[in-house]
């Protein structure tokens, strides 16, 4: 008789850094991992500024890493309180610090075929696809289960629109932002 294998519980890995797009996934993973009875699995991936081969080449650079990794994990517990209040997701699972560029590092941790990776889709202008490379793609591109890209809220639209305009010096039109709010529904 064949050896039977309990099956392996379903994760939502998701991507956290911080911002407000990534908080929105995590909000977004917590509820798909409610509805499909999976883990969830917040991961915050991180480098050392420059990079590791930066952080190789300099001496100070190793006595800092234990730093950067600390900081890290409090950016993690960061995320969690602001989107649960606390450590406690309420849901099955871990919180993972792991150190590595967030693309590749999401891959990697989620290596089962019924695993979703979710992370937040930002819009992004060409100067910024440029410059910096795009952990979405690298997923999409990448992963060996599907991938979930959550568009950011509309809210933070506004207030990026709210943001230019105040920097520009231009007169907001807070009865237009009013009008466009009064039509979202609320968040349960």
């Amino acid at each position: 008789m064949p050896e039977s294998h309990p099956p392996s519980t379903a994760r939502l890995v998701v991507g956290v850094s911080g911002t407000p797009g990534s908080l929105t996934a995590l909000v977004r993973a917590a509820d798909e991992a409610r509805r499909r009875g999976a883990e969830l699995w917040p991961v915050l991936a991180w480098e050392p500024p420059g990079g590791d081969l930066a952080a190789r080449r300099s001496p100070a650079a190793a006595v800092l890493v234990e730093d950067w990794e600390r900081l890290a994990r409090e950016r993690l517990l960061k995320a969690l309180r602001d989107v649960f209040g606390g450590m406690d997701t309420g849901l099955p699972g871990q919180s993972l610090v792991a150190r590595g560029v967030p693309g590749p590092a999401l891959v990697r941790i989620a290596d089962r075929d019924d695993d979703v990776i979710v992370i937040g889709a930002g819009r992004r202008g060409r100067l910024r696809r440029a410059l910096w490379p795009s952990v979405g793609r690298h997923c999409l591109a990448h992963a060996a289960c599907p991938v979930l890209a959550v568009p950011p809220s509309p809210l933070q639209t506004a207030l990026d629109a709210a943001h230019r305009r105040d920097v520009l010096r231009l007169r907001l039109d807070t009865g237009r932002m009013e009008r466009e709010f009064a039509v979202l529904p609320p968040r349960a």
